[in-house]
């Protein structure tokens, strides 16, 4: 290897080293910034009352929810309605064989409705009972003569729990007629100890920050909890809007960015789920999730030549894609040369770019604070914006994260064997007990309606 070869190869291994945490720091810089509190755009001409919701669907697909099911059904039936708008919940059983059925035979409520689904058509994916979900409001809709644009299906996963100003919230973003859907924040429950708090600083404050600036740039993308859909954005995908796909919410986003709906990101609202604290069942879902990534490659091509997509919103929704299987290879590389140049060392005959222990020693502490830093900031950008985890447990959660990058990064791995040998089956993911819902949590970026009735409604904020 020449002089100049292991110059070039230093330097980009050095511009790799560096590119996350600058990347870091400019995304956070900007999430600082762009707060909950001073988020609300001016809505554009194309906003109309004409245009808000009449009807709220809350839809909870239900397999084998017997721990949490009581005290999701409680949350969404507690929701604060706007001015003018009818919430219901509609609960898919999908063919649960554990007391599920009992529990929602329980629950007396006149906006309460079961929809229950018997083998074989029961326990199809998440996808399919979603879909059942959407002709049974469609027909529904029809029935009532209610206008498929005012009607809106929000998706909340058997542990969810929606801040009591979602609907508000939702309402807001969709006075623009243009917009399709909106995606609200999603935050851990059980934060309180230290993967739960791994888990909440990258949904509180790394995936919020992203979202944020693709709402920016017009490329939202849908997440399984807390996603909430019009019902006509959903009528102009076909019967079955949502698919087999591993990742149903990832892949339901870009069919209506192509189809040419808008999405917006709202972190004025939330909705809460529980952390996966086991780690060996954490790297089984992080790896079906990146399996459906790998599954919604095929709609690369279609991304790259999209008239309805600004250039800027192209280029951002392939490098969401793509970005993850460039860095495991960039990572499985950076390994392959490190461990070649430790075995130099070793054997006594360096290679070019490692000649010394110090220059390994170097190397390794580089990496180290370049995969740290970006726990550390984004633990003071979750401490400024929410301001609900002692910052101590925040820090020591950025101490972790490298561990948690590594995982990630393992479950990648993990994607690709499972999707080039054709399995596609997975174990549904266990939930924790929790005591009763006594009264859902109130989220602090809306205190005006925290203080409403449980089921009153309220104006929506212009």
């Amino acid at each position: 290897m020449s002089a100049t070869h292991t110059w070039l190869l230093v330097v980009a291994g050095h511009a790799v080293m560096l590119a996350w945490p600058v990347f870091t720091v400019a995304l956070a810089s900007f999430a600082a910034r762009y707060t909950a509190a001073r988020s609300v755009r001016s809505l554009p001409a194309a906003g109309t009352a004409e245009a808000l919701p009449t009807d709220f669907w809350i839809v909870v697909p239900a397999l084998n929810e017997q721990v949490v099911v009581g005290n999701t059904v409680a949350a969404a039936l507690s929701l604060v309605s706007p001015v003018g708008t009818l919430s219901r919940v509609l609960v898919v059983d999908d063919g649960s064989d554990d007391n599920t059925p009992h529990i929602l035979a329980g629950i007396s409520h006149p906006r309460l409705h079961v929809l229950r689904r018997d083998l074989p058509d029961a326990r199809r994916g998440k996808g399919e009972a979603l879909n059942a979900a959407y002709r049974w409001i469609t027909a529904r809709a029809v029935a009532e003569g209610v206008d498929p644009d005012r009607v809106v299906l929000g998706i909340i996963d058997g542990d969810g729990q929606g801040s009591r100003n979602i609907l508000i919230e939702v309402s807001r973003k969709l006075r623009d007629a243009r917009v399709g859907a909106v995606q609200c924040q999603v935050r851990i429950r059980n934060r309180h100890e230290m993967l739960g708090t791994v888990q909440d600083l990258e949904f509180g404050a790394i995936v919020s920050a992203f979202q944020t600036m693709r709402d920016r740039l017009g490329t939202v993308g849908l997440g399984g909890n807390g996603q909430f859909t019009r019902l006509s954005a959903l009528q102009t995908l076909g019967d079955a809007p949502w698919s087999a796909c591993l990742v149903e919410d990832l892949e339901l986003g870009l069919r209506l960015h192509l189809s040419g709906h808008s999405i917006r990101y709202t972190s004025r609202a939330a909705v809460t789920q529980q952390a996966v604290v086991d780690v060996r069942r954490l790297v089984r879902q992080r790896t079906r999730w990146a399996q459906g990534n790998i599954q919604c490659a095929r709609y690369l091509g279609r991304l790259c030549t999209a008239r309805r997509l600004s250039p800027a919103a192209r280029a951002e929704m392939l490098h969401y894609l793509l970005s993850p299987w460039l860095n495991a290879l960039m990572m499985l590389v950076m390994l392959v040369l490190a461990g070649a140049g430790t075995v130099g060392l070793c054997v006594g005959e360096p290679l070019p770019y490692l000649r010394t222990w110090a220059d390994l020693a170097t190397t390794a502490a580089l990496w180290l604070g370049a995969t740290y830093l970006p726990g550390v900031i984004w633990s003071l950008v979750h401490r400024r914006r929410l301001g609900d985890q002692p910052l101590w447990l925040l820090l020591s959660s950025a101490a972790a994260y490298p561990a948690f990058l590594l995982m990630c990064l393992v479950a990648t791995y993990r994607a690709v064997f499972r999707q080039a040998t054709g399995r596609q089956t997975w174990a549904k993911t266990e939930r924790l007990s929790e005591d009763p819902v006594a009264d859902v949590f109130t989220f602090a970026a809306a205190p005006a309606t925290a203080q409403a009735p449980a089921t009153a409604p309220v104006p929506v904020p212009a």
